[in-house]
C-alpha cells in the first residue's frame, strides 16, 4: 500500500481480513492506524469481521474512529444469507462512511443503494470478476447498477475483483467510477495500446529464447 500511495494513477485503498491474513497481518487495528498515519489524503476501506450484526455496528463504530477518510467495509450479507441493508441504513444515519462489498446482483444493488440513499459518502462494490468466473458478462449488470445509483451522486459503484487490464478499460467505458485492481494488473499497464503485431513478434521471441535457454531438442 505504501509503495503504491507514491503512483498518482492510485486514488485510494481496500483491504479485507483475506487479504490481511495472506500479508501475515496479526493486530489488525495495528496495521490499520499504522496505514492511515501514513496515507491521510486518500479513502482507505477496512472490512468487519463479524458475523451478527449488532458487533458489525459495535466494530464498524470503532473502525470508522480511525479516520476521516476511513470507509467502513459491509458484507451485503452474513454468512447465513441475511441482508445487511438494515445495518447498511442505521450506519448511514449516524454519518458513518461505508464500502459495502460482495455484491453481485441487482437486487442487491437496489437494496444497498435505498439503504445508502440518505447517508455520507458511499462504496457499492459489485464483484464484476466473480460474476464473470461464472460466464455471465458483468457490464450490462454494472450499467444497470450505474442507473439505479444516478439519484445519489455521494454513491461511487466498484468495479471489484477484476481479472485482467481489460477490464480498467471496460469500466472507463461504462462511466464506473472506481476499479479496483491488484499489483499484477497493474503491472500490465504499460501493454495499453501496444502495437498488435509488435507484440506478437514478442511472444514469438519469447518462445525461442526459453526453448534455447532450456536447451530442449529432437
Amino acid at each position: 500500500m505504501l509503495k503504491l500511495y507514491a503512483n498518482p494513477l492510485i486514488r485510494g485503498f481496500t483491504t479485507n481480513p483475506t487479504l490481511m491474513r495472506k500479508a501475515g497481518i496479526t493486530d489488525y487495528e495495528a496495521f490499520a492506524r499504522d496505514m492511515v498515519a501514513s496515507i491521510p489524503d486518500r479513502p482507505i476501506s477496512f472490512e468487519v469481521f463479524a458475523d451478527e450484526f449488532d458487533e458489525m455496528e459495535r466494530q464498524s463504530a470503532r473502525i470508522a474512529e480511525w479516520g476521516d477518510n476511513v470507509y467502513v467495509k459491509i458484507p451485503v450479507t452474513n454468512t447465513r444469507g441475511e441482508s445487511s441493508a438494515g445495518l447498511v441504513r442505521r450506519l448511514a444515519q449516524r454519518g458513518i462512511k461505508q464500502n459495502v462489498t460482495a455484491l453481485m446482483t441487482l437486487r442487491q444493488v437496489e437494496e444497498v443503494t435505498t439503504a445508502l440513499a440518505e447517508g455520507p459518502a458511499a462504496n457499492i462494490s459489485v464483484f464484476a470478476g466473480r460474476i464473470a468466473d461464472t460466464g455471465v458478462d458483468p457490464v450490462p449488470l454494472l450499467l444497470q447498477a450505474l442507473a439505479m445509483m444516478a439519484p445519489h451522486p455521494q454513491l461511487d459503484l466498484i468495479w471489484a475483483s477484476p481479472r485482467e487490464l481489460l477490464n480498467i478499460v471496460q469500466a472507463d467505458q461504462i462511466g464506473c467510477h472506481i476499479i479496483t485492481v491488484t499489483g499484477d494488473i497493474l503491472a500490465k499497464l504499460a501493454l495499453l495500446g501496444k502495437d498488435l503485431d509488435e507484440y506478437s513478434l514478442d511472444t514469438v521471441k519469447m518462445f525461442r529464447r526459453d526453448a534455447l535457454a532450456s536447451g530442449f531438442g529432437l
